[in-house]
């Protein structure tokens, strides 16, 4: 093996372990929280939102390192090459940066909220820190009980979206919250289609994911369920003129949804075919939300 092919597969393991596609995830719910206001109010603070923006980045970064913190401690990512723990060696230092994105994070959003003179911002987005923390962080890691889908859904749906658009409002709306159910339900599903591959793993490490629980092939088939859920969702709203028409652009996102059940009811029992499916699951949150969040601003 030449030293250039050990320089490639380690840049490999480091961009799969900082998962620079999986930010969309924070990007998604200030977008289109943001987008929902401007379509209600005509207007956009630009200065909120990208200090909104930045600090949801921030506060991911430190979930996702501190999730592998917490992991090494449980022994789950013992084979897990790209964690970054195991590619620094050093969990203290992870962990120290991790708290350090979130402080920066928090103090981000604090700005938010002092700029507001009203703390609903920041006291949303504590909460969702809150069921980050809990999801793999002990005492609780209710990750391991199958619980995260639901966490993951309330904190990246109703409650960041709602603080996005409070950020820009000092008001709540009922559109935003039902828009929140979308933007939840394909954050859901990146976190849901992460189990497929790990099967033996997380029942090594006594992990009760929802397909530890359901079985592959049964899980394979709430997928599909799913990801028609977010078209029909949409489609009602429009019909019923809660959404403008043109958030049917969001429809774009429809191949991803197709081509991300194909590939999982076809290899949902077979690890090494069915491991990249979460990727796919990203391409569907990223450019249906992207598109749902343009047409409310068009």
């Amino acid at each position: 093996m030449t030293f250039q092919t050990i320089n490639q597969s380690q840049k490999k393991l480091w961009l799969a372990a900082i998962k620079p596609p999986m930010y969309s995830v924070a990007i998604m719910p200030i977008w289109v929280g943001t987008a929902i206001a401007f379509w209600e109010k005509n207007s956009i603070n630009w200065s909120i939102f990208s200090t909104f923006l930045t600090s949801a980045i921030l506060i991911l970064a430190w979930e996702n390192i501190s999730n592998d913190v917490f992991d090494s401690e449980t022994g789950i990512d013992k084979n897990k090459h790209h964690s970054l723990v195991n590619l620094t060696g050093n969990k203290s230092l992870m962990f120290v940066l991790s708290n350090l994105f979130l402080l920066l994070g928090i103090l981000g959003i604090s700005g938010i909220s002092w700029w507001q003179k009203d703390l609903t911002v920041i006291g949303l987005i504590l909460l969702c820190c809150f069921l980050g923390y809990i999801y793999q962080g002990p005492p609780f890691r209710l990750g391991y009980q199958g619980l995260g889908e639901i966490l993951c859904f309330f904190a990246f749906g109703p409650l960041a979206i709602s603080a996005a658009y409070y950020s820009q409002t000092k008001s709540c709306s009922m559109i935003s919250l039902t828009a929140s159910i979308i933007i939840g339900i394909t954050t859901t599903i990146i976190l849901f289609c992460s189990h497929f591959h790990q099967v033996k793993d997380d029942l090594a490490a006594g992990k009760l994911s929802p397909i530890v629980r359901m079985g592959t092939k049964a899980g394979s088939q709430l997928l599909s369920w799913s990801c028609g859920i977010v078209f029909v969702l949409i489609s009602i709203c429009v019909g019923l003129g809660i959404f403008p028409v043109w958030t049917l652009l969001s429809f774009g996102g429809l191949p991803f949804a197709i081509q991300l059940c194909r590939h999982v009811g076809n290899y949902h029992d077979q690890p090494e075919k069915v491991s990249n499916c979460k990727f796919i699951a990203v391409y569907l949150h990223f450019f249906s939300g992207l598109l749902f969040g343009l047409g409310f601003i068009i």
